[in-house]
């Protein structure tokens, strides 16, 4: 018998080029590219959020000790076209060379800014006083405007550095001994500090202290910062100021309303000794221990609770 030879019908494979084979992408991801790039090319084109007022903000001094007071002065200029929601927060980061924030003056402006009104200036100007912190040097101070509510911050005319805060002056940090030197003599307790914020000092006063400080021998702004708490005493307090016998300033203290005392100190007032004294008298004090319906079991005598008691000379 013939042997019939068998040919089965071998299949045929077109080889695909490997570098067009490297190239090949599927159609789904072709259309997420597409849409990708017409996204990015939407975002590009959308304008920049207009700015609803120009800031500055400027300084009395180009340089100021850790602990000094220093005057800020704060100029908004609000656009044409603006329209505020809600009342905004200024906020107010001093950093240091690094652009790392070192601390804060964070404030509502004395105007809301529901009530600030297109093509208005607001200026005001406030006295912070610089904590002690463990840095000297240059520093920056950036502004901006956010909503307590959800933190977003609006955006102004000027130099963004990034999350729309904006760079508006310059000034140096130096050395905490570069103040007047200042003892806190008789009539005065030992200091205390704020539970849950450390950089908050304050000492109780007795019904006289005495404060002494290196002659300046150059006029002189003194700062006397105090307060009543309240919640215990809930009455009105005199307070004298007296300068070697002189009366310099009397003022009212009210509870719960902490209050700033600039008074001048003029160079002939102060003499030409070494060292000066001023006293503060309080005409009512109390002894929480003692207030009825108090339980406080503080057996100390309070006048009224000094925040910042500072000499600064005149520039």
């Amino acid at each position: 018998m013939r042997q019939l030879n068998y040919h089965p019908r071998t299949p045929i494979f077109h080889r695909m080029n490997p570098s067009l084979a490297r190239r090949a992408v599927p159609v789904g991801a072709v259309a997420l590219i597409a849409v990708s790039t017409l996204a990015v090319a939407c975002r590009r084109k959308e304008p920049p959020a207009p700015p609803v007022a120009s800031a500055n903000v400027t300084v009395n001094r180009d340089k100021a000790p850790l602990g000094s007071p220093i005057e800020m002065t704060y100029k908004f200029v609000v656009a044409n076209d603006a329209r505020f929601d809600e009342d905004y927060k200024v906020m107010v980061h001093v950093v240091d060379t690094d652009e790392q924030m070192i601390f804060a003056f964070d404030h509502m402006p004395p105007v809301p800014t529901t009530q600030w009104k297109p093509g208005q200036a607001v200026e005001y100007t406030r006295t912070e006083f610089i904590p002690i912190y463990p840095y000297v040097g240059d520093t920056t101070i950036q502004i901006g405007l956010y909503s307590t509510g959800s933190q977003n911050r609006l955006p102004l005319a000027g130099e963004d550095v990034g999350q729309r805060a904006y760079r508006a002056a310059r000034f140096q940090l130096q050395p905490q001994t570069e103040n007047v030197f200042t003892i806190f003599k008789d009539g005065w307790h030992p200091a205390e500090t704020a539970e849950h914020n450390s950089t908050v000092e304050w000492q109780w006063t007795k019904k006289s202290a005495t404060l002494a400080f290196k002659n300046p021998k150059k006029d002189s702004m003194f700062y006397l910062d105090v307060d009543n708490p309240g919640g215990i005493f809930e009455e009105p307090q005199q307070v004298q100021v007296t300068l070697e016998g002189q009366v310099l300033d009397r003022f009212t203290v009210t509870p719960k309303q902490q209050i700033l005392h600039k008074i001048p100190l003029k160079a002939d007032q102060m003499g030409g000794g070494d060292l000066v004294e001023l006293q503060i008298d309080v005409d009512k004090t109390f002894v929480p221990a003692l207030v009825a319906a108090s339980s406080s079991k503080d057996p100390r005598e309070l006048g009224v609770r000094v925040f910042h008691a500072f000499v600064q000379p005149n520039n």
